[in-house]
């Protein structure tokens, strides 16, 4: 797969709407030949038998599928895109994870979500710098009648107050096919009302710090097949390390489960254990 590398002005344009806003939508990233694979992908998860819904959350007229690195390998090119990884490495700090990756089809009828911010089951005290960065990527065109997401602009920044009801400052997030929408997981947003004769589908990369725990325990939802991609995605699954030991496996780098030909040279884990321990941090005792 060949991408190309994010314009840095480009970048930095997004990084000041979404500090702004606490999001930003950026259209048309995915190649036509991108998105199609992705739909074909998920193809056999959805449909007449697909489940729905356990609650009003996930959404009773709503199919939801989980763990998709497991299940659809075309979702790499949207988990690592080269425009989002850079927001990503200015957003979260070095070593930051996927914490979930799912697919959310609303089907006509669907009301409108309930009001939430996505790191909300992180308890610290708001306003604070988010836990997670969420993205949702449009499969197909998102319209204020199919259930667009709705956000709050600057409720990333709030303290204790709170949406209300249809809140007359919430906005549709209304963008075409392949685009995506990337927000702070501090901001107030909910799907909308999908009120048309078709459905609504997307999916949902999630990212968090690296010392937080995930949503989706990607190891054990992805397992072998995290051989099938990139060393980066493979570290955004939790084969990495966060200084100076966290995530590690037996007292060694979690590489080592599923690569018998894992090389230490090939990650910089040694290397920033060392630093951490040599910043001052090395009367720590555990």
């Amino acid at each position: 797969m060949t991408t190309l590398p994010a314009s840095a002005d480009r970048v930095a344009a997004d990084l000041q709407a979404f500090h702004r806003d606490g999001y930003v939508v950026v259209e048309n990233l995915l190649a036509p030949h991108q998105l199609d694979a992705v739909l074909e992908g998920l193809s056999p998860h959805l449909g007449s038998g697909a489940p729905l819904g356990r609650n009003d959350f996930e959404g009773r007229s709503t199919n939801r599928v989980y763990a998709l690195l497991a299940k659809v390998p075309a979702m790499a090119a949207i988990v690592e895109h080269p425009h989002v990884l850079a927001m990503l490495d200015s957003l979260l700090e070095p070593g930051w994870l996927l914490s979930a990756a799912l697919a959310i089809n609303l089907l006509p009828g669907e009301t409108a979500q309930s009001w939430h911010y996505d790191d909300g089951f992180y308890t610290l005290p708001r306003p604070r710098p988010p836990v997670s960065i969420s993205t949702i990527w449009a499969l197909d065109d998102f319209t204020a009648s199919n259930g667009a997401t709705e956000v709050i602009p600057g409720s990333h920044l709030w303290a204790s107050d709170l949406p209300q009801g249809e809140d007359e400052r919430r906005i549709s997030v209304t963008m075409p096919a392949g685009s995506a929408v990337i927000f702070s997981g501090t901001l107030w947003h909910r799907g909308g009302a999908n009120g048309s004769s078709a459905r609504r589908l997307c999916v949902s990369p999630q990212y968090c710090q690296p010392w937080a725990r995930q949503q989706e325990n990607m190891m054990l939802a992805v397992g072998r097949h995290a051989l099938d991609y990139s060393p980066r995605v493979r570290a955004m699954l939790g084969y990495s390390i966060h200084p100076p030991f966290m995530g590690m496996v037996d007292g060694m780098h979690p590489s080592r489960l599923i690569d018998s030909g894992y090389d230490p040279a090939s990650t910089d884990a040694r290397r920033t254990a060392d630093e951490f321990w040599d910043g001052g941090r090395a009367n720590w005792r555990g």
